[in-house]
């Protein structure tokens, strides 16, 4: 049996525990691609999912040991091998996206998935960039567009603004004349700024449900705040908007958010769907990939999910695989 490297895990508890081992290479079904993967990038299931916290997580992730060895959601590579079934992909087709309806294992040497959760990479995205923009940019896009109904000229907040989501939001509601107002911390504020951000907020320095200016849009990557908070900061019509974050917080915003008279939702992704609206932004001009400059190996997986914990990151954080 071929082997393959992969960032396998078999137990909860750090980052760490994600150590380079060798695997059996998978084989596609009859209605599977295997695409060599090229770049990985980490999101917050990564994150919680390695340390089996919270807990509730683990009816998803396995209660006493994980059920998925390998982990990452997001990738980008080329297809080295297809199934009886499949023809809407070749061999040598260079693919990216959200793995996330059909499998996951993507910070690995190869994975096999469904060609339904692939979308052929442009020519102007390389594989990083590839890799980082599937998930994000969704996030981004249907929080601002499809749940949020952002408008011309509106002033919008978004928290969590200098990872992933924050940076495609940010670059996406500029294409409406918003006025962006970017709440995160640390060496991200410069960058924030420089990307185009109207207002940057330290949020260890103020608490912007304080500071009594209300936006028409909140939409938020974090969700450390209680929907009365949110409230405060929101206009009599606007509109918040959670994409992620804190389980309890995301139960306060399900359970108490409609008592508070103001439109509180939880973003139902559908992975990949609007992809090729990115790609003509991309190829206008108008959007780009922001990466966290420090990139890892595939050796270098758990240090690349800590550092995603950490919250140091600068836009989205990446594993090169080749």
């Amino acid at each position: 049996m071929e082997k393959m490297k992969a960032a396998v895990y078999s137990e909860y508890g750090p980052p760490s525990n994600l150590t380079l081992q060798e695997v059996p290479k998978p084989e596609p079904k009859a209605n599977q691609v295997r695409v060599k993967v090229h770049a990985a990038a980490v999101n917050d299931y990564d994150w919680s999912a390695v340390r089996g916290k919270p807990n509730i997580y683990r009816l998803m992730f396995g209660f006493t040991k994980p059920k998925r060895p390998i982990l990452g959601m997001e990738m980008s590579g080329v297809v080295d091998a297809v199934g009886a079934s499949v023809q809407s992909l070749k061999v040598g087709d260079a693919v990216y996206g959200d793995i996330s309806d059909d499998n996951f294992a993507a910070f690995a040497e190869y994975v096999c998935v469904n060609p339904k959760v692939l979308t052929p990479k442009p020519e102007t995205l390389n594989f990083a960039e590839a890799a980082a923009l599937s998930h994000a940019s969704m996030l981004a896009y249907q929080g601002l567009f499809d749940c949020g109904n952002l408008k011309e000229n509106q002033k919008i907040l978004i928290n969590g603004a200098g990872g992933g989501v924050g940076t495609f939001a940010l670059q996406l509601a500029k294409l409406y004349n918003a006025n962006v107002t970017g709440v995160d911390t640390g060496d991200k504020l410069n960058m924030m700024r420089d990307l185009g951000f109207d207002h940057v907020i330290d949020y260890k320095k103020e608490d912007f449900t304080k500071s009594g200016i209300e936006y028409d849009l909140i939409l938020d990557a974090k969700t450390t705040r209680s929907p009365a908070d949110y409230s405060k900061a929101l206009k009599s019509q606007g509109e918040y908007i959670t994409v992620g974050g804190d389980v309890s917080k995301l139960l306060g915003i399900l359970i108490k958010g409609p008592f508070y008279k103001k439109k509180m939702r939880i973003l139902a992704l559908k992975a990949n769907k609007d992809l090729d609206y990115m790609h003509q932004l991309i190829a206008e001009g108008k959007l780009k990939c922001i990466l966290e400059p420090r990139q890892f190996t595939l050796s270098q997986t758990g240090e690349a999910v800590q550092y995603f914990g950490d919250g140091l990151h600068e836009g989205k954080v990446i594993v090169n695989v080749v």
